[in-house]
């Protein structure tokens, strides 16, 4: 039997098609990798049945690989939405407001917490603007932090 193009271009709609139903997002790089050989067979028709299969399976092997391990890693979400309060305890920030009798501290995180990079915050020893402090406890919506250095 001999598979012309458009039967891997056919095969590869209907497996990135299928990630839509099956979200596991290894089929779409299989869908690819037979994408990949429709179009090398439209350049080289006369290639081998077993030589496309080799093609498909190298394909969907290096896309699937590059995935996992190079392009997945870096697109972790780094803004702990959605997390525990437990998971902000100990990060630390740097005050960009000092609080003063009648306003809360303003803290800025180096990466979101909970989706924002700055909070309002209580602490009871003094902290200036450019203070280092580490998240102690959460009350609501305000962090309650010490300096850093103790």
């Amino acid at each position: 039997m001999d598979l012309q193009y458009w039967h891997w271009l056919v095969f590869g709609m209907i497996l990135i098609i299928a990630e839509l139903f099956i979200p596991s997002f290894t089929i779409f790089w299989f869908g690819l990798g037979a994408l990949a050989v429709g179009g090398i067979l439209w350049v080289v028709p006369a290639m081998g049945l077993t030589a496309q299969l080799l093609l498909w399976a190298l394909f969907s092997a290096l896309l699937t690989a590059f995935w996992f391990l190079f392009m997945k890693p870096r697109m972790q979400d780094k803004t702990r939405a959605g997390m525990s309060r437990e998971a902000l305890l100990g990060e630390t920030g740097q005050v960009i407001r000092e609080p003063d009798g009648e306003r809360r501290g303003l803290v800025r995180f180096s990466k979101p917490l909970l989706g924002s990079d700055e909070w309002s915050f209580i602490c009871d020893e003094p902290v200036r603007v450019g203070d280092r402090v580490q998240i102690r406890d959460v009350s609501g919506n305000t962090l309650i932090v010490a300096p850093k250095n103790k």
